[in-house]
């Protein structure tokens, strides 16, 4: 039996997990890495959830059903990444490269995308409930069934966007430039829409006269 005991100790022994290093960020919750290169990463299901990846680059890449709850992204690039069903709530994006990325039925519940940019993303169903989209940039982004409900558009350019059927109960417009977008079949319950450029808008509401 004296002989036996490390070959039993051996076939025990269990490997430990180590976290996926991409440009020498660990990707793991909670990891703090400025100005990554992670450019076309494939990351599906990546758990990086408070993490701070600001000024870091995720163009291009696969972040399917990623968390990045509570995350800082502010001015990430995600050119084109495809963030589809990926969870977002309460993430710092301000001023994130977001355009012609997919983020469909993602959640950014509560985020905060103030100045980010969105042109030609595609947010359909996407959660952007109670989102900070201050002078966002959207042009012809696809928000077709999206959750807006509470969001802040103040100022935001939300021209020939497309909100059909999407929640906007409580939206503030004020100032947003809406031309040429598409409200068909929105719910606007509460939406204001004061200072809001309305030209072209289908489903707004008529401008009030001054």
């Amino acid at each position: 039996m004296r002989f036996l005991l490390p070959v039993t100790l051996a076939l025990c022994a269990v490997p430990i997990a180590s976290a996926q290093t991409i440009d020498r960020c660990p990707i793991q919750p909670g990891t703090h890495c400025l100005s990554a290169n992670l450019r076309g990463a494939t990351l599906p299901k990546a758990d990086l959830t408070r993490a701070d990846l600001s000024r870091s680059n995720l163009s291009g890449a696969d972040l399917t059903e990623a968390r990045f709850d509570r995350a800082r992204l502010q001015r990430v690039d995600f050119q084109r990444a495809n963030l589809s069903r990926a969870s977002l709530d309460r993430a710092s994006v301000r001023g994130a490269n977001l355009s012609g990325a997919n983020l469909s039925r993602a959640s950014f519940s509560a985020a905060d995308l103030q100045g980010a940019n969105l042109g030609g993303a595609d947010l359909s169903d996407a959660n952007l409930s109670g989102a900070s989209l201050r002078y966002a940039r959207m042009p012809s982004a696809k928000l077709r069934g999206a959750n807006l409900e509470r969001a802040d558009l103040f100022g935001a350019d939300l021209r020939g966007v497309d909100l059909t059927g999407a929640d906007l109960r409580g939206v503030r417009f004020e100032k947003a430039n809406l031309e040429g977008a598409n409200l068909t079949g929105a719910k606007l319950e509460k939406a204001t829409f004061r200072g809001a450029n309305l030209q072209a808008c289908t489903g707004c509401p008529a401008p009030v006269a001054r």
